[in-house]
């Protein structure tokens, strides 16, 4: 008995698995469904969304591109413009150098004809006389009236290239040198050695130009000249060069009574000797001025003097007249009145036949 109990109970249990194992496979089997449904729905949503999102960014991409292409075409438009910029300023350039290179030549080619005319000393001479007249023109000065050229000294023969005219007749004499072929020569030299041998003989030779100045009586007492002479040298670099290599031969220059000038320092000088010519013109027309007013107050003391005299015998004049306004006049009205009033008392009328008509009075 217990036996069939316990086969019904096996088989009970069997039957309530399987009917439950069916119902759990038709659950499971729904479920499987709808997930797949699930699933389908969100990947439709999903791709949808995709789908958007690339038109959005494809959006974005297109704007981007086409703001680069913009931009790209303004970068090429800016590089066109530079180049034709380029092209010009290059142009322009070629041109400048192509002038440069022409002024150069032609520079060359001056400086070689000049080096070629200072290479006479008569030129070099005419040279430095052109251009201590251009400094004298800066300065003011007019030939023939603050100073002279080339003539020469009275008794000694020498010419001195330029005489300047100073107050009180006294005259400056003035020498134009140019000590140019051992300088030159020591530009150009390569070696120390002959550099120092140039130098030594330019150095020598505007010593001897000193002495050369200082041999020629211009500084002449009797022609009135003042204790110094000038020595111009046309050339501010060589000016430079003497004192920079010995400023000693400016010092011994001065000793000898020689004033060494380039153009700067002569155009000094003539400003000195310009400021004592109108000092020594204002003083003799304060001079001048001063005896006029003397002779001014001369005069005035005169004047005063006959306008007081004169102012005198106006008052005794005056003092006549009021006298013979009123005594004298009185004095003779009074007998006159008198005979008038005697004629009238008488009735002895007035002879008017030799009086004017407008005269008549009864």
């Amino acid at each position: 008995m217990q036996l069939i109990l316990i086969l019904s109970g096996l088989v009970i249990g069997f039957i309530l698995g399987l009917v439950a194992a069916f119902v759990l496979r038709i659950i499971h089997s729904k479920t499987a469904k709808e997930l797949l449904a699930e699933f389908k729905r969100e990947s439709e949503v999903q791709k949808d969304m995709n789908v958007k999102e690339l038109e959005n960014k494809k959006g974005l991409i297109d704007l981007q591109l086409s703001n680069m292409t913009s931009k790209l075409e303004d970068v090429s438009k800016l590089v066109h413009e530079l180049e034709k910029d380029r092209i010009l300023k290059f142009g322009e350039l070629t041109k400048q150098l192509e002038t440069a290179s022409k002024q150069t030549s032609e520079l060359i080619k001056t400086t070689g004809t000049l080096r070629e005319a200072l290479a006479s000393s008569k030129v070099r001479g005419q040279w430095g006389e052109r251009m201590a007249e251009d400094v004298l023109r800066l300065a003011g000065f007019i030939e023939n009236v603050n100073y002279i050229k080339q003539k020469a000294i009275e008794g000694v023969g020498n010419k001195p290239d330029f005489t300047f005219f100073l107050p009180r007749d006294l005259k400056l004499n003035m020498d134009v040198k140019f000590p140019y072929d051992n300088y030159i020569k020591f530009i150009e030299a390569e070696s120390e050695s002959e550099k120092e041998s140039f130098l030594k003989n330019f150095l020598k030779d505007v010593k001897d130009r000193i002495k050369e100045v200082v041999s020629r009586d211009y500084i002449n007492p009797e022609q009135n000249t003042v204790d110094y002479v000038l020595l111009f040298i046309p050339n501010e670099q060589i000016y430079s060069f003497i004192h920079e290599k010995d400023s000693s031969i400016l010092d011994e220059g001065l000793k000898k009574r020689v004033i060494m000038c380039s153009p700067i320092t002569l155009f000094v000088v003539l400003a000195v000797i310009r400021q004592a010519v109108d000092n020594f013109a204002l003083e003799k027309t304060s001079n001048e001025i001063l005896s006029l007013f003397g002779r001014i107050k001369k005069q005035w003391d005169m004047f005063i003097t006959s306008h007081d005299k004169l102012g005198k015998r106006i008052q005794d004049a005056l003092d006549e007249y009021h006298f013979l306004k009123s005594t004298r006049r009185n004095e003779l009205e009074r007998p006159l009145n008198r005979i008038e009033d005697i004629r009238k008392q008488r009735g002895i009328p007035i002879d008017t036949s030799n009086l004017p008509e407008s005269g008549v009075d009864n």
